[in-house]
């Protein structure tokens, strides 16, 4: 429920685009063509030269990339898909979208955030489609990606509808969800706690939404948990000219609101629980 602002940073690939992460996302390397041609029999020196090595390297794709290093035997993950791989790099393009480092108005291209990830451009391009359906980024012919700009008025348009959604949901579950239920989301609420004194924007976005989903999902709504998921996600994307950190005390009171109101909700205390219900989306940022 914060929000995120420009960070300035510099990156080596490609002039004039920011740097962001790239620890999140651990690539393992693919199968080379060799490989490929011993699996099948096949080998310089064997029956497969010739026209079957031309039929065993067709449909390969080459990249003049620098080669990812493989991952050592010992612990070493299975070759990813290509589906694993865009899921891997959207889920870091988000993060860095979060902590502001990919800065609003900021145009990025698919090739130059690919080599910082180390991948081709292809699974970072339809990471970024993915975030521009989302209304993350538009398209810029022949240039990339660029990030939306976003004032306070969308802002505030978000923390409205999402008010809207969640709370009548809240104080209906707070008049027929157990106690007992309500105290499994204790750890929930308390992971929020820690991240927020972590001062990690990006991973207390992550604990912020995962809490509202866990509440919302005993309403048995999945179609509700979707929508009221994404709006919040949404929420917290970076404003034009926003600070670049709320600080860790900004996020820690945010957090705090969490357990109080899963305390109000295990006393069944309901007039607490619809002051703090609405105060939270009030001051939702």
């Amino acid at each position: 429920m914060e929000q995120a602002g420009p960070r300035s940073a510099h990156g080596s690939a490609g002039a004039g685009v920011p740097d962001i992460r790239t620890a999140a996302v651990r690539v393992p390397a693919q199968p080379q063509a060799s490989d490929m041609d011993r699996k099948r029999g096949t080998g310089s020196g064997g029956a497969g030269t010739g026209a079957g090595a031309g039929a065993t390297a067709r449909g390969e794709h080459t990249h003049s990339e620098t080669p990812i290093p493989r991952p050592r035997a010992e612990g070493a993950r299975p070759v990813v898909q290509r589906a694993s791989v865009r899921g891997q790099i959207l889920d870091a393009l988000r993060t860095a979208l979060v902590a502001g480092e990919l800065a609003p108005g900021a145009v990025y291209s698919a090739p130059a955030l690919g080599e910082r990830f180390g991948v081709s451009a292809t699974p970072v391009r339809e990471a970024m489609q993915q975030l521009a359906l989302e209304g993350a980024v538009e398209v810029v012919p022949n240039r990339g990606f660029r990030v939306i700009e976003r004032g306070t008025r969308e802002l505030a348009e978000l923390a409205e509808i999402r008010a809207l959604i969640e709370v009548p949901v809240m104080l209906r579950l707070a008049r027929t969800v157990p106690a007992a239920r309500w105290a499994e989301l204790r750890p929930l609420a308390e992971a929020t706690v820690r991240a927020a004194s972590s001062g990690c924007r990006a991973t207390y976005a992550e604990c912020d939404r995962a809490f509202h989903r866990a509440v919302l999902a005993l309403a048995g709504n999945a179609q509700l948990v979707q929508i009221a998921d994404e709006l919040h996600r949404r929420a917290q994307w970076p404003l034009v000219g926003g600070p670049v950190s709320r600080g860790r005390a900004d996020l820690v009171a945010d957090a705090a609101e969490h357990t109080a109101l899963l305390d109000a909700l295990i006393a069944e205390d309901l007039t607490v629980v619809q002051s703090l219900v609405r105060e939270h989306f009030t001051g939702a940022c």
